[in-house]
């Protein structure tokens, strides 16, 4: 007769994950009726990457983040960030994340400081070291001379800096990031870029999901997404290094890359 503990040490317990991974993710799948918008997505992030993570409107980049947000429950398959489970353990999971959205919402009322202390507190961050940490964000984020002015006057750059320190009060392992520069200008884009840099440098794991091509370019990793399936894993060095050798071209730019392999990739699928 086969014990459960056959069972455990032939298997696996499943609702574990690799504590060594930032994030690991199995057959992970999610639906909206009958629509896969992540369909059968098994990936890892080793802690320390900056991942990013491309794809077309509609590839399902940001179901994909709002799962391992625990946002929303995988419909099959599972995700695991730092080891436990977004299907079966979420509450370990959400004190390590700092989770911005598209449609992350500030208080237009309320100053910058005040957006900080507020979103920090529903965090559970201790209030004896608010102060120390929102003077380090606001200094680190190029907001200090702002601190005082309410969140409706800020530009749109100056806003994206605000929510992104704000998603920081709580200091988290993990940052995840949907399209945080869409819709700001070049010079806000790039001092955003400058912030991202230097949390990867200080080791906070970074996967941010971008259209841009120049940004993929800046990550360690890069994963492109279609139609809720991983087309392409790789790393934006090793991807132009392919794409030359196999067009014997002289010079690959990252845009030009993307192209080619999806193409190929699509191409493959619909002669399959």
């Amino acid at each position: 007769m086969t014990s459960l503990l056959d069972i455990f040490h032939r298997h696996g317990d499943r609702t574990l994950g690799d504590e060594s991974l930032a994030i690991e993710t199995r057959s992970l799948v999610h639906r909206f009726g009958d629509l896969a918008a992540v369909d059968d997505v098994s990936l890892t992030v080793p802690r320390g990457a900056l991942f990013g993570l491309l794809g077309p409107d509609g590839a399902g980049k940001s179901t994909f983040i709002r799962m391992l947000a625990t946002v929303l429950a995988p419909s099959d398959g599972d995700a695991f960030v730092f080891g436990h489970s977004a299907a079966h353990d979420p509450n370990a999971i959400k004190p390590r994340i700092g989770y911005m959205s598209q449609t992350f919402s500030l208080y237009p009322d309320l100053t910058v400081r005040e957006n900080l202390d507020f979103f920090a507190a529903l965090r559970g961050t201790p209030r004896h070291e608010m102060g120390a940490r929102a003077a380090r964000l606001l200094e680190f984020s190029g907001l200090t001379e702002f601190a005082s002015r309410q969140a409706q006057y800020l530009s749109g750059g100056m806003k994206q800096k605000l929510a992104l320190a704000v998603t920081l009060m709580h200091e988290p392992d993990l940052l995840l990031l949907d399209e945080p520069t869409t819709g700001v200008d070049p010079v806000a884009r790039r001092e955003f870029w400058r912030i991202i840099a230097g949390l990867h440098r200080q080791g906070i794991t970074v996967l941010v999901a971008t259209p841009y091509m120049d940004e993929a370019e800046r990550c360690t990793e890069v994963v492109f997404l279609d139609s809720g399936r991983v087309l392409l894993h790789d790393t934006p060095r090793h991807l132009k290094q392919r794409v030359r050798e196999e067009t014997c071209a002289d010079r690959v730019s990252m845009e030009n890359a993307f192209a080619y392999v999806i193409a190929q990739a699509r191409a493959g699928e619909a002669g399959a």
